[in-house]
């Protein structure tokens, strides 16, 4: 064969493939080009993208790896490692053949991907919307189609979205029509219109869930060995197997929680629960509740300065309520505090859409909203994990990265990120940074002890995953392990449970991705001695991109990445 020159050009297919068989995750990422349309998983639409990506596969043999750069090298290897999952995700009965939830979750993102944020004209954001509310019932009658049974967890979750997906259709677009009026009046009856038709399609699909679906349980919610290997070589590009790793996952939920046990006994007689309910206790009054999290974010931002953590770009995060058309349906969905922003045409400010707690609520509901959204909560979760030093300082760098995958592998679509190889970044970079604060004195000592337990938890995920998709554990068995090992709740350890069990490989991205840019960082410092610079070492990191930890390290062991600087 022909070698192929250049590299550039496969890529250019590669994305543009990427982005045309992808719609709903195209309008995430900021191409816009596809805003009008939902993805095709009919017989003939699925054997397209599988031909395309074959052609893409057979083309990509043909590039002479001696000939491009050490970035365009690990740019293809990642495609090709996505085309390689993709196919085989395309082939197996785990994801449009066999997961109910994957229809509603891309059928109400693909309409509220487009009001999320203010990248065009509303008027415009708007025709798009009623081209793919009248696209739905197409797309989830297609579901109906190539789903002949499913584990009765992904149906129930199936269900809980369309829920959520009927509440956005009904009142939500009411509040998003009377937008619409005010700068286009005659789109406002179309679009509600066309909600109308695409409510009627979700009530049919819920019947189907509820009768015919829920009549064929499907029992077999792990992927199989051979396609864990997959995710692990051609996703995390880890060189252990999964064997291996389980073991190594094992010992330190061993280790994990030997050191909670020890931090419960520091902090006085209790369980953890009994422990962390301390925190409820410190939380705003309701009238300075939206302004602590911008005080937290600020203090964290003075950490990071004040120890010369990284290099803290112009990216501020401004923390908003939940648009009021988002909240009845919000809890009954994969709807995110903090959605990453859009790779291309990113805002200047970045609204972070947080519980709203208003000064009309009943005083218990108040309370406990107050409660579950303490300083804790926005100090670990809010501010540093996402908000802040995180997710969206790692985004931010990521979408200046030279890789052009790593720019937009990390970018929250409709129920994953927009491709697998962007996990242990994205995710061990948000876990990692929890553990940089923690180190530099940035925690009180509940939040300190909340770490504790979000090491166990993370641990518990990854055994849980691989235990699952190695056929070894059943949901019920993860469920009870959530339970038993990470102190979850019954609901919330049977949610992590199905989440786990939908989207292989997942949840093993925390422990991979923050223990390995741990390890990463003490080889470095051990090679480098007197002139280590822990912020040199971030900001160089973060200028890699949304790719594999593995590979991010070999690009900074060969020296082919300088830190970005930018004026705080």
């Amino acid at each position: 064969m022909t070698p192929i020159a250049d590299a550039s050009a496969w890529l250019d297919r590669f994305f543009a493939s990427y982005y045309a068989h992808r719609p709903v995750d195209a309008t995430f990422i900021g191409v816009h080009a596809h805003d009008h349309r939902l993805p095709d998983f009919s017989e003939n639409g699925a054997g397209d993208v599988t031909a395309d990506m074959e052609a893409l596969l057979r083309d990509s043999d043909r590039i002479d790896a001696g000939a491009i750069d050490p970035i365009t090298e690990i740019d293809v290897r990642l495609a090709r490692g996505f085309l390689r999952i993709q196919l085989a995700e395309h082939a197996s009965r785990h994801f449009h053949r066999g997961n109910p939830s994957l229809y509603t979750g891309e059928a109400v993102f693909g309409v509220m991907s487009l009001f999320l944020t203010d990248f065009a004209p509303l008027p415009q954001r708007t025709e798009a919307a009623v081209e793919r509310l009248h696209a739905i019932p197409k797309l989830l009658a297609q579901g109906r189609a190539n789903i002949q049974r499913a584990p009765i967890a992904w149906t129930e979750r199936a269900l809980r979205e369309c829920t959520g997906a009927l509440a956005f259709l009904g009142r939500g677009v009411d509040m998003l029509s009377d937008e619409v009026s005010g700068e286009a009046p005659k789109a406002a009856p179309r679009l509600r219109a066309a909600a109308d038709r695409a409510a009627a399609a979700f009530s049919d699909y819920a019947a189907w869930l509820e009768t015919d679906l829920a009549r064929q349980p499907g029992d077999a919610v792990g992927c199989g060995e051979e396609m864990l290997g997959l995710y692990l070589r051609n996703g995390h590009f880890v060189e252990r197997n999964a064997p291996e790793i389980l073991a190594y996952a094992r010992v330190e939920l061993e280790r994990a929680t030997a050191r909670l046990v020890v931090g419960t006994a520091s902090l006085g007689d209790g369980n953890p629960d009994e422990v962390l309910a301390g925190l409820a206790s410190v939380h705003p009054d309701v009238g300075h509740y939206y302004r602590r999290y911008q005080e937290i974010w600020d203090e964290v931002r003075a950490l990071a300065d004040k120890h010369a953590l990284l290099t803290w770009p112009d990216f501020p995060i401004r923390y908003v309520p939940r648009p009021a058309w988002a909240r009845e349906a919000a809890p009954h969905l994969y709807f995110l505090s903090y959605r990453s922003p859009a790779a291309f045409g990113t805002p200047p400010v970045h609204d972070y859409l947080v519980t709203p707690v208003e000064a009309d609520m009943p005083p218990d509901v108040q309370r406990s909203l107050l409660e579950a959204n303490n300083d804790g909560v926005i100090r670990l979760n809010h501010v540093i994990h996402h908000g802040g030093i995180g997710h969206h300082i790692q985004n931010w760098h990521a979408f200046r990265a030279a890789s052009r995958v790593g720019r937009v592998a990390g970018v929250d679509c409709a129920s994953r990120i927009a491709m697998f190889c962007g996990g242990t970044m994205a995710e061990g970079w948000a876990c990692y940074a929890t553990e940089l604060v923690r180190e530099h004195g940035g925690l009180t000592s509940l939040e300190e002890y909340a770490e504790l337990q979000s090491r166990v938890r993370m641990c518990a995920r990854a055994v849980v995953d691989l235990e699952l998709h190695s056929g070894h554990m059943g949901l019920d068995d993860a469920t009870r392990l959530y339970q038993e090992a990470a102190g979850m709740s019954p609901a919330a350890a049977r949610t992590e449970a199905t989440r786990n069990s939908m989207f292989p490989g997942t949840a093993l991205m925390y422990l991979l991705g923050a223990d390995g840019i741990h390890a990463l960082r003490s080889l470095l410092r051990a090679r480098e001695g007197s002139t280590f610079s822990v912020g040199c070492f971030h900001d160089r990191l973060l200028a890699c991109g949304s790719i594999p930890v593995p590979l991010a390290g070999r690009l900074l062991m060969r020296g082919g990445i300088e830190g970005r600087h930018y004026d705080a």
